[in-house]
Formats: structure tokens, C-alpha cells, sequence
């Protein structure tokens, strides 16, 4: 499917297009809603009637941002057959994200320093962290991991420091090192 013209999207996608360029460029905080519905070229009415707030706009950006990353990781996991792979398949999608020219760290660590503790932001962030903990728990059981918590939270931990170093070293390189460490606990749990 060839991609829509942006008179053919409807306001909300105007707006949540809007507010991925910008909240991701600069921020959650320092973006204006001025300057997403100017982006956008709708009314300010028509942000609070399809969204409520800037906060649930916040929400929706980022809901919209993990479902791409949940379908981007999940293409790579199905990739394979062996728990292992699986396993590293993971860092896989990490990679092709850290590999964008215009990867400006993960968009979930960047909304979560600015986020109020229980806010809409902050249930968006942690659902998506939840999932990949989740996903990462099912992943290591399926390899049969000794603990696969434990394995999970180590792998994750790799996940977010190769994300993080990444963007402030200006590196995607930084997967290769974190998929090495990756492997040595896999291989270290499994064997």
C-alpha cells in the first residue's frame, strides 16, 4: 500500500505524524501544542476533541511508537526457530533501529525523564517496558533458562544500555559490543 498524501490522513493522524517528528526530535516537554498543530494544520479544538489533552497526545505518540517496535521485534523473532536465535533476534530489531540517521535515542527512556510519576506518559513507557520484559521472560523459559527473570532483566538491561549509548556516543555500532554481551549470558544460562 502506497503511503497517504497528508490531505488524505484525518486530523488525528495529522497530529499523531505531527507529534512523532517533533516530540521524538525534541521532546515531550519542549514541544509546544502550538507547534504539533501548526505542524499538523488543524484547529486547536480539533486536538482536544480527538485527543483530550496534550498528555494523552503524549500517550498516543508513544503508544503508536511501541506498537511499531513491538511489530519491528516481532518480525525479527519469527525470523527463526531455535530459542537462541530468538533470543538474539531481539537485538536484531534493536540494531535495525539504532541504524536510522535520524535515531534520536529511544523515544520511551527520552519521555520518561520528562514524565510526572502516574501520569498518562509514564503507563505508556512502562507498558512497553513491561512487554519486551515480557517477551524477553517467554523467550529465555522457551530456551530453558535456569531462571529466565533473571536472564530477561540482564538481557534487558543490555537492550536499554546499547539504546543509550547509542544515542549519546552517536554510535549505532554500540549493538555489536551489547550483542556479544547478549550471547555470553545466553550461552552462560543455557549451556
Amino acid at each position: 500500500m502506497a503511503a497517504r498524501s497528508a490531505e488524505q490522513l484525518s486530523a488525528r493522524e495529522r497530529l499523531l505524524a505531527a507529534a512523532n517528528e517533533l516530540f521524538y526530535e525534541e521532546g515531550v516537554n519542549t514541544v509546544g501544542i502550538d507547534r504539533v498543530i501548526e505542524r499538523a494544520g488543524v484547529a486547536k479544538a480539533t486536538l482536544y476533541s480527538a485527543f483530550g489533552s496534550k498528555d494523552e497526545l503524549i500517550r498516543a505518540y508513544l503508544e503508536q511508537r511501541y506498537q511499531t517496535r513491538r511489530e519491528r521485534t516481532m518480525r525479527a523473532v519469527d525470523k527463526f526457530e531455535t530459542p537462541r536465535e530468538r533470543l538474539m533476534a531481539v537485538f536484531d530489531a534493536l540494531s535495525e533501529s539504532l541504524s536510522q540517521p535520524n535515531y534520536h535515542g529511544c523515544a520511551f527512556v527520552n519521555a520518561s525523564a520528562e514524565a510526572r510519576p502516574g501520569s498518562p506518559i509514564e503507563r505508556a513507557v512502562d507498558g512497553c517496558r513491561g512487554w519486551l520484559r515480557e517477551l524477553l521472560t517467554q523467550l529465555a523459559e522457551e530456551a530453558g533458562a535456569a531462571d529466565p527473570q533473571q536472564l530477561a532483566w540482564q538481557l534487558h538491561l543490555i537492550y536499554d544500555g546499547a539504546a543509550v549509548s547509542a544515542r549519546m556516543d552517536h554510535d549505532p555500532g554500540a549493538i555489536f559490543p551489547a550483542r556479544l554481551a547478549a550471547e555470553a549470558l545466553i550461552s552462560a544460562a543455557l549451556d
